[in-house]
């Protein structure tokens, strides 16, 4: 019996210590103190407001799909770029500009947006060509991009961009054209949202569409057609208006909020007060001051507190605390998590106190805050009492 109570002993000791690993005592969630923001909507069409990383702050009116006007060219750059990518502070490659795309240039007659100072043999960037679409709104410009893109066949165009959709969840937007001025090309506005949501992540994009006007490459200014762009923070990010489309505005602006510069996307879809344009716009500013004013910052954890433990798997737990405040953007109701990781690093299985062994993350996405978290105590290895008792 002693021989046998002396091997099972040395097996207790010699047997591999269980991988140390880190547990929360925090809260998993922090919510914002105060009532949901009540946003300014307009009195007809529909709307959807969000912020990067936090998630929708308020919606308006029924979310069904219907005609978009030219808002559609947000994906046709998005298609284009997804396909091309362009380096920072380079124009791109050179497009031909193809005789339909002069001939397109001259229907403004036919209540076109077009630009109409391109010329048969010309040559334009691709960083030209996604301005073009983006602040003038060109019609033919958005044609001659689709058939550079897929060789000529605009169909097959489409095709991407309805693929696109359904890859971000657009599930009731339909698109029959790159220009969106055919009425069958329809959306929500919270499907409109969703692609803005990755749209302010281009930043090659965000710095066209934040660009109060644009000079074409034969002299000529365009303005922006976005009105709210410079001013407030907006950065775009695109107009769409048509007989029967009304005004539509898909918009997206910064707010500095503590240390986190926090990007908000809206959309106001389906406005027919006169300028139906300018109704758009003024009902998307509206929307989107409210939500600026109502973005604050809370202290979710303070530097020194207690937020979780190191657990060695044999009954020894080591608290770790917050290196520095953290610090979360929201709004009054919000709800936001709080995670505990190892940051993808091996935990040692001994370390002094204050060695970081993890980080505490508050949020998501865009609006992910991240501090270490460091050992309060040293950190020791499980003694003998505990390997000779251990169980399992």
């Amino acid at each position: 019996m002693l021989l046998l109570a002396i091997v099972l002993a040395v097996v207790q000791l010699v047997r591999p210590l269980p991988a140390p690993r880190l547990a929360m005592s925090a809260k998993a969630t922090y919510t914002f103190d105060g009532g949901a923001p009540t946003l300014p909507w307009p009195k007809e069409g529909q709307g959807f407001m969000a912020a990067a990383g936090l998630g929708p702050v308020g919606t308006f009116g029924e979310q069904k799909p219907i005609a978009i006007g030219s808002v559609a060219k947000t994906m046709t750059a998005y298609v284009i770029l997804k396909n091309h990518p362009l380096k920072p502070r380079e124009k791109g490659p050179m497009i031909d500009v193809d005789k339909t795309a002069v001939d397109d240039g001259r229907k403004e007659s036919e209540g076109e947006s077009t630009v109409n100072t391109l010329k048969e043999g010309d040559k334009i960037s691709e960083y030209d060509a996604l301005a073009a679409i983006m602040i003038p709104s060109a019609n033919n410009v958005a044609r001659l991009l689709a058939r550079w893109d897929t060789g000529g066949d605009q169909e097959a165009f489409v095709k991407k961009m309805n693929d696109a959709a359904r890859e971000l969840g657009m599930t009731h937007t339909t698109y029959t054209d790159p220009s969106g001025l055919d009425p069958t090309t329809v959306s929500t506005a919270e499907d409109q949202v969703k692609l803005g949501l990755k749209v302010v992540e281009m930043p090659e994009l965000i710095a066209i569409t934040k660009l109060p006007s644009w000079t074409d490459p034969s002299g000529k200014p365009w303005r922006n057609y976005n009105d709210l762009v410079p001013f407030n923070g907006a950065v775009g990010i695109k107009t769409g208006s048509t007989t029967k489309a009304g005004g539509n505005l898909l918009f997206a602006a910064e707010k500095k909020v503590g240390k986190t510069n926090q990007l908000i996307v809206g959309a106001v879809l389906g406005q027919y007060g006169t300028p139906i344009l300018g109704t758009a716009i003024a009902a998307s500013k509206d929307v989107m001051l409210a939500t600026q004013k109502a973005l604050t910052d809370a202290t979710v954890v303070k530097k020194g507190d207690v937020v979780g433990y190191v657990d060695d798997g044999l009954g020894g737990h080591t608290p770790v605390v917050a290196t520095a405040d953290v610090q979360a953007v929201g709004w009054p109701s919000l709800t936001v998590t709080v995670k505990l990781g190892d940051g993808g690093a091996k935990l040692p299985e001994t370390a002094k106190a204050g060695t970081e062994v993890g980080v505490l993350t508050v949020g998501e996405g865009a609006s992910q805050v991240k501090v270490p978290v460091a050992l309060k105590s040293d950190l020791v290895a499980p003694g003998t009492g505990s390997k000779l008792t251990r169980v399992g």
